[in-house]
């Protein structure tokens, strides 16, 4: 059995963050929520999770090719293991829910998130 995607994240690492929320606002149409995460400025805009920092923080981020959101992280685990996927990181519990970050046979890096809080 696989896992059910509900969506996908864009991330897209940019030098001037702030110029970059006003492009994607513009083409969204929908207004960017800004946070910080461990020195890393943020700012989430429909699909696309614009990210600005220091190098040596956004070198981690960058091998990060998407986020994929899911119905359950763990059953998430199952399935990306069954299928021969490393688990890099996680499951951890964030304030929105919980993520893993998952290495593909073919090299390529995801993030799976759910939207699942711990109580």
């Amino acid at each position: 059995m696989g896992m059910e995607i509900l969506g996908t994240t864009l991330r897209v690492c940019v030098d001037d963050l702030d110029a970059a929320a006003a492009f994607y606002e513009g083409l969204t149409g929908a207004p960017a929520l800004r946070f910080e995460r461990g020195g890393v400025s943020v700012a989430a805009i429909g699909c696309f999770l614009l990210m600005s920092g220091p190098e040596s923080e956004l070198e981690v981020l960058r091998k990060v090719s998407a986020t994929i959101a899911v119905k359950d992280v763990d059953a998430a685990h199952a399935a990306l293991t069954r299928a021969g996927a490393r688990i890099v990181a996680g499951p951890v519990p964030t304030p929105a829910g919980r993520n893993l970050i998952a290495l593909h046979p073919d090299g390529s890096v995801f993030e799976y998130v759910d939207r699942n809080p711990v109580a």
